[in-house]
């Protein structure tokens, strides 16, 4: 069965509406883990508009099934992740002016610098993953620099999917899922996927998780976080 990853980043984003306490994505993250989902994802940014430095201390002491830093190549971020040390780093490119990550890293263009942070993390024992877009160069790239694990963007399938014209963006993903495990690489997949449009993308072959965060933490607001992560898991069941 493919696996479930959950972002607790909109946890974050609500308490700091409020720069108070609650809600708590420590809390959430528990929640979503006795729901069944086999990581927690979390997102340090270099500007803490959500997740912030004590959450993702508390996350590695707490999360018992993994925990997936997804973070930038800022050097006091990789300082950071060196330190705490967590059990896979997803490195995403970062725009200050963005609302959420708009796409994949550009692996080709920044290939020397992700070589260097990714061997860093690696030496330190830390699982080195790239968000990047289903595109055979940027997997190349990926290859080239030894990287084992990729998270193909999924963002332009999500929204071709809301307008039901998804085919060609669904057959880029199938297809890069492919090339990619065929090349022992290990394919995840994430960004704008919800209780719609999961259920295909759940069953490419080849694909091994799904990261998703914005719709569970959206359809909790209804039903409740435990619950929004069991229909989520029966979705990719």
């Amino acid at each position: 069965m493919v696996k479930l990853g959950v972002n607790v980043d909109h946890i974050a984003t609500l308490r700091q509406a409020r720069g108070e306490f609650d809600p708590d994505p420590i809390l959430a993250a528990r929640l979503c883990e006795q729901a069944g989902c086999h990581s927690i994802v979390a997102h340090l940014r270099e500007d803490r508009r959500h997740i912030q430095d004590r959450d993702i201390v508390l996350l590695r002491k707490t999360v018992k099934t993994r925990f997936n830093l997804e973070m930038s190549l800022d050097a006091g971020i990789v300082k950071v992740a060196l330190a705490l040390k967590p059990d896979q780093a997803t490195l995403v490119p970062e725009r200050r002016q963005e609302i959420t990550t708009e796409g994949g890293f550009d692996v080709v263009r920044h290939l020397k610098r992700i070589k260097k942070v990714g061997q860093a993390l690696s030496k330190a024992g830390i699982d080195v993953s790239l968000f990047i877009a289903p595109d055979k160069k940027q997997i190349d790239a990926a290859l080239s620099i030894g990287i084992k694990t990729i998270e193909l963007h999924t963002g332009s399938y999500a929204h071709a999917f809301a307008d039901r014209l998804a085919v060609d963006e669904f057959a880029q993903i199938k297809n890069m899922t492919h090339y990619a495990s065929q090349r022992g690489i290990t394919v995840n997949a994430g960004h704008g996927l919800n209780y719609e449009n999961t259920y295909a993308v759940a069953r490419i072959k080849g694909m091994h998780e799904l990261n998703i965060g914005h719709s569970i933490m959206s359809r909790a607001v209804f039903v409740g976080l435990k619950q929004a992560v069991r229909e989520m898991m029966e979705i990719i069941k």
